[in-house]
């Protein structure tokens, strides 16, 4: 467990959206109808009181496009990434509104990866050719 301590997480989602903006808007607004039914109002720094999970505000929280239709939510505050905890978190708040067709957590420095079934090219990893043992005989 402690391997993980100090690791940045994101979650990884697909959803039927075009762009960036149009994921964001789809991470954003159920929040923001959720926050303005119970305070009757809506401004846009309210983005920093808007609690996603513990911890985790929703103006902490920045989306970019990986691939067609899939996406990284993460944290942009680099003061506070998000934790694989908070990661968590954060991920059963976005199932709970319904938005993406899928949300995964994963560590943020992970490739992005869409889901096992897809057709996937096995990478070898490659020999250290600077080896200084390789060179001895």
């Amino acid at each position: 467990m402690t391997e993980n301590k100090g690791r940045e997480y994101c979650l990884i989602v697909e959803g039927a959206y075009l762009s960036e903006g149009e994921a964001e808007h789809a991470l954003r607004d159920p929040f923001i109808e959720d926050w303005v039914e119970q305070t009757g109002h809506f401004k846009i720094h309210n983005l920093d009181d808007i609690q996603v999970a513990p911890g985790v505000t929703l103006g902490s929280l920045g989306v970019v496009m990986h691939d067609e239709r899939v996406f990284e939510i993460a944290s942009v505050d680099a003061e506070h990434p998000l934790t694989e905890h908070k990661a968590k978190g954060v991920a059963e708040a976005v199932r709970r509104q319904d938005m993406f067709d899928e949300v995964n957590v994963q560590p943020r420095d992970e490739e992005v990866r869409r889901h096992t079934s897809d057709d996937e090219i096995a990478v070898e990893p490659r020999e250290e050719e600077d080896d200084p043992g390789a060179s001895e005989q």
